[in-house]
C-alpha cells in the first residue's frame, strides 16, 4: 500500500504541475463560464480517465496509432469552429443566454478534451510512467491530478469568467479558441511527414 500512494502521488504531482494553465484547463474555464459547470467537469473527468487508460495499457505506442499531424488538425478544426461560432455570438445584438442540456455540455466537453489530449505531454507522461511503475497507481494518481486541474479550471469560469458580460466572454472565448486552433494547427504542420 505504501508503494501504491508514493507512485500515485508522484504521478498526480507531476501530472497536476505539466497541466496547470494547459489549454484543457482553458477549455473547461470557457465552457463552464457558459453552461452549468457539472457536465463540463464530468466530460473532462471521463475523456482524462480513458486517455489514461489508454496511457498506461499501451504505454507509448497508444498516443502513436493515429498520426500526431491528423489529430493535430481535427483538434484545429475543431477549436477554429468553436471559436468562430463564439465570435459570431459576441456580434449579435441581442444575445440569447440559453444554456444547453447537460448531456450536450458533456458531450461537448468530452469530445473537446479527449482530443485535445490525445497524444498531448500529460498522457505520454503517463505512458512513461506505466512502463516503469505499477500501472494501477499511475492510472489513478495520472486521472485524479487531471480532474484536480479540471475542477480548477471549472471554478475559474464559473467564479471569474461569469463576471464579465456576456459580448465579452464570447469574444475572449472565441478569440482563445482560435488561438487554440492556430497552435493545433501549427502542431499538424510541423508533424505532417514529407
Amino acid at each position: 500500500m505504501n508503494e501504491f500512494l508514493i507512485t500515485a502521488s508522484t504521478t498526480f504531482g507531476l501530472v497536476a504541475l505539466a497541466e496547470l494553465g494547459d489549454k484543457t484547463q482553458l477549455v473547461c474555464m470557457t465552457l463552464a463560464a457558459r453552461h452549468p459547470p457539472a457536465p463540463v467537469l464530468l466530460g473532462a473527468i471521463i475523456a482524462f480517465a480513458i486517455l489514461n487508460l489508454l496511457a498506461v495499457l499501451f504505454g507509448a505506442a497508444a498516443a502513436a496509432w493515429l498520426p500526431p499531424w491528423l489529430i493535430a488538425a481535427a483538434v484545429a478544426v475543431l477549436f477554429a469552429i468553436f471559436g468562430l461560432n463564439a465570435l459570431r455570438e459576441a456580434g449579435e445584438e441581442t444575445v440569447d443566454v440559453r444554456e444547453r442540456s447537460g448531456r450536450s455540455v458533456f458531450v461537448s466537453a468530452f469530445a473537446l478534451i479527449f482530443l485535445a489530449e490525445l497524444g498531448d505531454k500529460t498522457q505520454l507522461a503517463v505512458a512513461g510512467l506505466a512502463s516503469t511503475q505499477a500501472v494501477l497507481p499511475v492510472w489513478v494518481g495520472g486521472t485524479l491530478a487531471l480532474a484536480f486541474t479540471s475542477a480548477l479550471g471549472v471554478w475559474a469560469g464559473q467564479t471569474l469568467l461569469r463576471r464579465l458580460p456576456v459580448h465579452v466572454l464570447h469574444r475572449v472565448s472565441g478569440i482563445l479558441f482560435l488561438a487554440l486552433a492556430a497552435l493545433a494547427a501549427w502542431r499538424a504542420i510541423s508533424a505532417f511527414p514529407g
